[in-house]
């Protein structure tokens, strides 16, 4: 059974899986994840949604705010063999309506360019590509997306 749970970016699961996410990411990009590690790092604490599936964490995905109208979707990730089950999607859609609650109206996110299945995600999920955002400038692994949820 699958169930969501609201949490912030300092739950034990929600570190559990960023680990995961972060070594995955290192085998994807190598070397130049090292560009990329410090903008992932959780100096703050951050909503976050986290997915269990028999109360085991399998999947999650947090915020953090950019300014009044505007939150940046970070370390979403799902476990490989959780893949594919539109588990991704409802953290998404479940960060959505927080940031919707909490008054902002614009959500951002950077992905990489080998992570395909994230890309068909966040298109499907309504995101449009956007010009590269600060610190993601000149990163050509980055593609930036922007999403409207007033």
């Amino acid at each position: 059974m699958l169930t969501l749970k609201r949490t912030d970016s300092s739950d034990a699961d929600f570190l559990k899986l960023v680990v995961k996410l972060d070594k995955e990411l290192w085998e994807i990009y190598g070397d130049v994840q090292a560009q990329y590690a410090p903008h992932n790092k959780l100096i703050e604490t951050f909503p976050a949604v986290v997915a269990y599936e028999n109360d085991f964490p399998i999947a999650c995905g947090c915020f953090k705010k950019i300014n009044d109208i505007t939150v940046e979707v970070k370390r979403m990730f799902t476990l490989n063999e959780h893949r594919g089950k539109g588990i991704a999607y409802k953290i998404l859609s479940g960060l959505e309506q927080l940031a919707k609650e909490q008054g902002f109206t614009s959500v951002i996110l950077e992905t990489g360019d080998k992570q395909l299945a994230a890309i068909v995600l966040y298109k499907k999920s309504g995101y449009k590509v956007t010009e590269n955002y600060e610190p993601y400038i000149g990163m050509p692994a980055s593609i930036c997306m922007k999403k409207d949820v007033s």
